[in-house]
């Protein structure tokens, strides 16, 4: 999936937990602050949201170079995907992490 900077937060939350829910991971391209931001956002939506369903996210971003209207730009990959819960990835720090919980709860 695309994500601009005016892409919605909740709409993009959706489609990564769609995806996530359908394929076992999600893929987005960004290019700019606003988008990343935008991107980042609904990352944090949607893993609340799949929190609550007993499924933990983890994105793992990389740079990328991208095609836009015939000009070489350096955007973005981000992959989302479930956190394998046996895996020992040497982050504490990560892996101690609780998972997200609403705001208020």
């Amino acid at each position: 999936m695309k994500v601009s900077a005016h892409s919605s937060a909740r709409s993009v939350a959706g489609a990564f937990a769609g995806d996530v829910r359908q394929h076992g991971r999600a893929e987005a391209y960004v290019v700019g602050a606003g988008a990343l931001n935008q991107a980042v956002k609904g990352i944090a939506i949607a893993r609340t949201l799949l929190a609550e369903q007993g499924v933990d996210l983890v994105c793992v971003p990389a740079f990328t170079e991208l095609q836009i209207d015939g000009e070489r730009r350096t955007g973005i990959h981000l992959v989302v995907e479930v956190r394998d819960a046996g895996a020992d990835d040497g982050d504490t720090a990560v892996a101690d992490a609780e998972p997200p919980t609403r705001p208020g709860d």
